[in-house]
């Protein structure tokens, strides 16, 4: 097969008629809470609702479906946080090709589940490592001692076509052009694809694509002019926590005129609880990127038409703890403190009587250990109500004769709490 390094709106055209009844055309909605919250009409471009719960279905199919059927006998591997994989899974079953998929230990065990569910007979799941690029690494080294094909999950031509029919279908759908497209962003295969055919048929779009604070590698290497590895990444948006921008997504990005930003996870969890809660959309972290930095660090003008793609749905409902918990510490309400408690009778009594106010609340107490005969250290999480009440409660503990010291967010410590 010819080799092709680019991706024009023709190739995201042409991807569309293959995924035609292969793929669903997932629900264009649009959402109040968030038309309210920039004074906008903003549409949630329902990619959760996929065959696979997620848009990687989209550039899986349209890369495998191009291969020939020798190549296709040899069978694929690919490298996964979860959807992609489940993508391929998919896409193996419905053509009658093997693959074998390589996912990291932090992916949730739900998308595990369901990409062996996907595959059947046809797909092998194998955990290695803790990131994406120990299972992309796994990948690789496969298909050089087996022959197999790689399916890269947004680094290649095809998968970033399929992905950018996205755009096409939300033009389609909404039946004009919206002003603003907001695209959550990994590796850059989905913000490539949309960028790349808007640039070309719609170029009065402004596409802002997003990435999670802790997993920044698109803006890295924008700012680097080249791909680079980026030192650490914050796991917790596993759909998009990945090291390094690729080497095909990173130039269409780049000119494609899209602009980048970045919002932090705690942001992330308080949508996907808002999301939840309110609109009884159940998305993934990533899937709740683009509209988190709506209104944030994505400013949009008034009665503007914006469409945010929330892009999976695959969420391990085991999580919800630790998303209400990064929510409440990004909002300021969720606070830990090491307090040294006199071994004296009544100490505990005084400490909620004359430090707490009354509607703080004790969510976590943990006396650690005696280290001497008079003190006695405790790790305590207090809620507040609101975040202006935390200034009071410091200083009413500043001003008691306990030993305090507040867990900073970044700590060793903070880190364990999470």
């Amino acid at each position: 097969m010819q080799r092709i390094d680019t991706v024009s709106a023709q190739m995201v055209e042409q991807a569309a008629e293959r995924l035609t009844g292969v793929v669903t055309r997932t629900p264009l909605e649009p959402n109040a809470r968030l038309s309210s919250r920039v004074d906008a009409r903003v549409w949630l471009k329902r990619e959760d609702q996929q065959t696979v719960r997620s848009y990687k279905i989209r550039g899986a199919y349209n890369f495998i479906v191009q291969l020939d059927e020798a190549t296709r006998s040899r069978g694929v591997v690919c490298a996964s946080a979860g959807n992609h994989a489940q993508g391929v899974a998919y896409a193996c079953r419905r053509l009658g090709a093997n693959g074998r998929v390589y996912v990291p230990g932090t992916t949730p065990r739900q998308k595990r589940e369901r990409i062996a569910t996907l595959g059947g007979a046809h797909i092998e799941v194998i955990v290695v490592g803790e990131t994406y690029e120990d299972a992309f690494a796994a990948a690789h080294d496969d298909a050089q001692r087996t022959g197999a094909t790689l399916v890269p999950a947004f680094d290649d031509p095809r998968t970033v076509a399929g992905q950018g029919t996205v755009a096409l279908e939300v033009v389609e759908q909404l039946g004009f052009v919206p002003d603003v497209l907001v695209v959550p962003v990994g590796g850059g295969g989905l913000l490539a694809g949309i960028a790349t055919w808007v640039r070309e048929r719609h170029p009065e779009i402004r596409v802002v694509g997003v990435e999670p604070a802790g997993a920044m590698c698109m803006a890295a290497a924008l700012e680097a002019g080249e791909p680079v590895r980026i030192d650490a990444v914050d796991s917790f948006v596993d759909g998009a926590a990945v090291r390094e921008a690729g080497g095909v997504t990173y130039p269409l990005v780049r000119d494609s005129g899209a602009e980048l930003t970045s919002v932090p996870e705690g942001a992330v969890c308080t949508e996907m609880l808002a999301m939840y809660q309110a609109d009884g959309v159940i998305a993934e972290p990533a899937g709740a990127l683009a509209s988190a930095a709506l209104g944030t660090t994505v400013l949009v003008e008034p009665e503007q038409t914006v469409v945010c793609i929330v892009s999976g749905g695959n969420n391990d409902v085991s999580r919800y703890s630790e998303i209400l918990e990064r929510s409440l510490m990004h909002e300021g309400l969720k606070h830990y403190f090491l307090v040294s408690f006199p071994q004296e009778p009544g100490a505990l009594r005084r400490f909620l009587d004359e430090i707490l106010g009354p509607e703080d609340d004790v969510t976590r107490f943990e006396y650690v250990k005696r280290n001497n005969r008079e003190l006695g250290p405790a790790l305590i999480g207090i809620e507040i109500p609101r975040p202006g009440e935390l200034p009071g409660l410091l200083k009413r503990l500043e001003a008691s004769p306990l030993q305090v010291e507040q867990v900073e967010p970044g700590s060793p410590l903070f880190h364990f709490l999470l």
